[in-house]
């Protein structure tokens, strides 16, 4: 059976998707061959005939092997000369993509108007003309007027130069009046066109060979990284020159795809195997006018300028190299552009304070806030070459600071504004279990009582849509719904909460969506929605496009193949565990060792009834290890041992490839977490190392809250989404679940502080998805015609479950920044350092001079001190409750040679502590070992 997802939405029908080729992805329930996974592709996008490539002229820098396309100019090979075999751009690709419509680096895109008249786009893309070859000087390699491809028409004459300028490559673009009118330019934008494409490739070509870009849209100081898949160096800088901002990040869209009269397009397919190319905007103010006119706040404020008759300007972009993706910062600052680095982030709660550090040639003249007062910045002691300001925060949603340097240089970095932590979690908890409860008498397809997908524009939940799963409770689309509200449980319980969950799990999970009895006991059915107008005449709403692939029989839907669901009902079991084991009074109908039975049963029935999808890591796979600590810990060794067993053969194939990180995908950033634990769980270092250095080639850290930590995703809308298309989402569920493993490398290697960095984005970039209510959007619609969070949840509770596993605060010092700390406030007192969690947990602290990781089962941290003479720390916990009456820790050394920790007085050194509560602040002393 060949499955094609599509959705369907208001604005853009099934039939449309396919029609157009948006819908790039086939899943494949046949036996899956690797060698052509990445071939997932539907019969609507056929590739390019391919034709000779055009012949291109090979030159070099000391930095670069280089080849430029003899006809027009146009950017053939980028390699760099540490790695000769390796091309940012896709010239494998150059047979296919020849001829009129198909972007290159070197191409422009420009809308003009002149006085009185209206907006005119020019490509020099869309249908190509002879240009002419200008003289060159010593440094510029290649020189054209480009002014005949651009269109018939034009006002303005176009010039473009390659430069070897001091051994730095740049591309130059100079535009000139030559008329008796002044002519404004509304959009100027130079496509980047670099190697995304994995359609085609296996998964070892693909991380071999493909990039990633990701852009920081900071303006003057604005870049694009572009990094390998498999996270190696070096990686590609886009820098830009003077007076060449990137103001925006505009997507070119498939032609086919595009409006009717859009030129600024390319005719390669925008697949789940290939994002697409963007455009570096210089000038976005015409955009901004008329498609981006409906749409959210932009990064800037969209801008244009004017050249006067016989007017001239020039505009260039410089391609420079870092050796390695955490190099990315000391190269921009010895390519002496303007630096900063937030600290712990760019998500910024009201009650807690962040530090922002800049590095520039020039010396900051002004900071300021918009909207105005939304963010306070105070000077502090810095050091080290870097300026320090202490960064705080009134109100809710975005915010962004413009540094203007007094070479008039500006930068911006972008912030989201959220409550304290614990109000969001709450909020979530609330929404979830009111606004989204599901409870009605005659329900047909068993989802009562539970919890449904919500629409935020229509104010209600949905119970129906021709993708059945987003209304069937299951698949990450329908199920992120309820995993949203059960996982917030775990740290922070809700008596009244927790009643509904448990009623939902007894009386709909179990029976229901998971069969609880007889020789398929534990599995997990794809939705409890499905399609079958002969059975239930007159429910399906005639209005929405029934019929296609993703209207589920109601077979198909209860088929127990796909292994993806079960994590998300492993959890629910997991979490009642946890809450009837630790919390007194919580849970009511069953036993702690009931739910954690269920929590084994449904592990054991993964790989029983979904062993071709269970090869591969699962998202929220971190849950298996968990439950199997608690079996352990528990003394249920029958079921722990049988539960390693069955992961340890997982992990023993993922050990035999160089990247295993196979998917129902071509590519994904979903498994990588759960394959990385395992592998650091088996003692396979080397396989957990490779993991982690995959994860940054897609998770990058960058000062902006959209981008920093936003590991890349950018095809779910289109089976949770209510705004369905191929489109780079910001914070779905990929931030936070890989911020996971490399919180776990981080606490490994404490002095590689790139990974707290990276890890924290994404862990609070997960936050953002909640709005002042506690809905919570599937994801942020990045491209500048939206700019606003997605109305439906979908699978939006992936996300939320990896922030609270995650959530914790780091106590650091760093020889660069100093002490530091992410999650909660710092207060140096002498050789004692403070910190104050305000993480939405407050259960779990990691103090990186000592390698020492506390976690806490119950109670809660008030404060933590760390005595950098005696290594001794002190924890304040909350004062006891009638459901938490004590504290239940453990202590563990992460790093190596670190000494072990035990509480002051007791007899010997342990993993794990009980201390009775007092009915004040409790404090506790842990001391190293000798």
């Amino acid at each position: 059976m060949l499955i094609v997802r599509a959705s369907v939405t208001p604005a853009l029908k099934l039939k449309t998707l396919l029609r157009l080729g948006t819908m790039a992805l086939c899943v494949l329930t046949l036996p899956f061959d690797r060698a052509t996974s990445a071939e997932m592709q539907s019969p609507a996008t056929p590739t390019a005939q391919a034709v000779a490539p055009p012949a291109a002229t090979p030159f070099a820098t000391p930095s670069f092997d280089l080849a430029l396309r003899a006809d027009t100019q146009t950017l053939a090979r980028l390699s760099p000369k540490d790695e000769p075999s390796f091309d940012f751009v896709p010239s494998n690709r150059a047979a296919e993509r020849v001829g009129d419509g198909y972007v290159h680096l070197g191409d422009i895109h420009l809308r003009l108007r002149t006085e009185g008249g209206a907006w005119q786009d020019y490509s020099s893309a869309h249908a190509r003309k002879q240009i002419a070859a200008l003289p060159r000087d010593r440094n510029v390699v290649a020189a054209a007027d480009i002014t005949a491809s651009m269109g018939a028409g034009i006002p303005l004459r176009v010039e473009r130069r390659w430069i070897n300028d001091n051994g730095v490559l740049a591309m130059r673009f100079t535009l000139t009046n030559p008329t008796s009118a002044a002519v404004s330019v509304g959009g100027l934008g130079l496509p980047m066109v670099f190697d995304n494409i994995i359609k085609d490739r296996d998964l070892d070509s693909a991380h071999a060979q493909a990039s990633f870009v990701d852009p920081y849209i900071g303006r003057d100081a604005g870049y694009l990284q572009v990094t390998r898949l498999n996270g190696q160096g070096p990686a590609l800088l886009v820098l830009p020159e003077k007076g060449t901002p990137l103001e925006a990040y505009r997507p070119i869209l498939e032609a086919k795809a595009a409006p009717a009269g859009d030129i600024f397009t390319d005719r390669s397919p925008r697949l789940q195997t290939a994002e697409g190319f963007y455009d570096w905007t210089i000038a976005s103010s015409g955009f901004a006018e008329k498609e981006w006119a409906k749409a959210g706040e932009q990064w800037n404020e969209p801008t244009g300028f004017t050249l006067a008759p016989g007017e001239s300007r020039t505009f260039g972009l410089r391609f420079v190299t870092s050796p390695s993706i955490r190099a990315i910062e000391d190269t921009l600052v010895a390519n002496k552009r303007p630096v900063a680095v937030g600290i712990p982030g760019y998500v910024l709660p009201t009650d807690q304070t962040a530090s922002l550090f800049l590095r520039s040639p020039s010396p900051v003249a002004s900071i300021t806030a918009f909207p105005q007062g939304s963010l306070r910045a105070t000077a502090e002691e810095g050091g080290k070459g870097w300026s320090r300001y202490k960064i705080q925060a009134t109100g809710w949603g975005r915010a962004r600071l413009t540094v203007t340097y007094a070479d008039g240089q500006k930068q911006t970095v972008s912030y989201y504004i959220t409550k304290p932590l614990d109000q969001v979690v709450a909020d979530i908890g609330r929404f979830t279990t009111t606004r989204q409860w599901f409870e009605v008498s005659d329900d047909p397809f068993g989802r009562s009582p539970g919890i449904l997908s919500y629409d935020r524009e229509q104010g209600s939940v949905v119970t129906q849509d021709p993708r059945v799963w987003v209304a069937g409770m299951s698949d990450e689309g329908g199920a992120g719904a309820w995993l949203a509200a059960i996982i917030k449980q775990l740290d922070t319980p809700d008596a009244h909460e927790v009643a509904k969950l448990e009623r939902m799990v007894n009386e709909t999970i179990l029976g229901h969506l998971q069969i609880a009895d007889g020789p398929h006991r534990g599995g997990v059915k794809k939705s409890l929605f499905y399609y079958a107008p002969e059975k239930h005449a007159g429910i399906y709403d005639p209005r929405m496009e029934w019929g296609g692939w993703s209207s589920w029989s109601e077979k198909d839907a209860a088929d127990l193949g796909r292994s993806y669901n079960y994590p998300h009902v492993a959890i629910a079991h997991w979490v009642l565990y946890r809450l009837a084991r630790h919390e007194r009074g919580l849970v009511r109908q069953h036993d702690w060792k009931y739910y954690l039975d269920w929590a084994y049963r449904t592990t054991v029935a993964m790989m029983r009834e979904a062993p071709h999808y269970a090869q591969f890591g699962q998202m929220e796979g971190d849950v298996f290890l968990d439950i199997l600590a608690d079996l352990k810990r528990e003394g249920m060794t029958a079921q722990a041992i049988k539960v390693e067993g069955l992961m340890k053969a997982r992990a023993d194939h993922w050990r035999t490839l160089k990247f295993p990180f196979g998917s129902e995908m071509a590519w994904d950033s979903t498994g990588q977490p759960e394959v990385y634990a395992w592998m650091r769980r088996f003692g396979h270092e080397h396989q957990a190392d490779v993991t982690r250095e995959v994860i940054l080639g897609y998770d990058p850290t960058i000062p902006s809250w959209g981008y920093n930590g936003n590991a890349r995703r950018y095809w779910d809308f289109l089976y949770g989404g209510k705004y369905s298309r191929i489109e780079r989402q910001i914070h779905h569920y990929g931030s936070t679940l890989n911020a996971v493993p490399l919180f776990d490398a981080f606490r490994k290697n404490p002095s590689d502080l790139y990974l707290l960095r990276v890890a924290y984005g994404g862990f609070m970039g997960g936050i953002t998805n909640i709005d002042q209510e506690g809905f919570g959007s599937a994801g942020f619609h990045s491209w500048p015609d939206m700019m606003k969070w997605d109305p439906l949840t979908g699978d939006y509770g992936m996300g939320f479950y990896g922030h609270v596993i995650a959530s914790a605060s780091y106590l650091v010092n760093d020889p660069k920044f100093g002490w530091l700390g992410f999650g909660g406030d710092l207060k140096v007192d002498g050789s004692r350092i403070h910190i104050q969690p305000k993480d939405s947990a407050r259960r779990r602290v990691f103090i990186a001079p000592a390698g020492l990781w506390i976690t806490l089962r119950t109670g809660r941290i008030a404060d933590v001190a760390f005595d950098t003479k005696s290594g001794r720390v002190t924890l304040a916990l909350d004062a006891a409750t009638a459901k938490s009456p004590e504290a239940v820790f453990t202590l563990e050394s992460t790093t190596a040679g670190a000494r072990a920790y035990t509480v002051e007085g007791a007899n010997a050194p342990a993993a794990d502590h009980t201390i009775p509560l007092s009915a004040s602040l409790t404090q506790v002393v842990l001391v190293p070992a000798p």
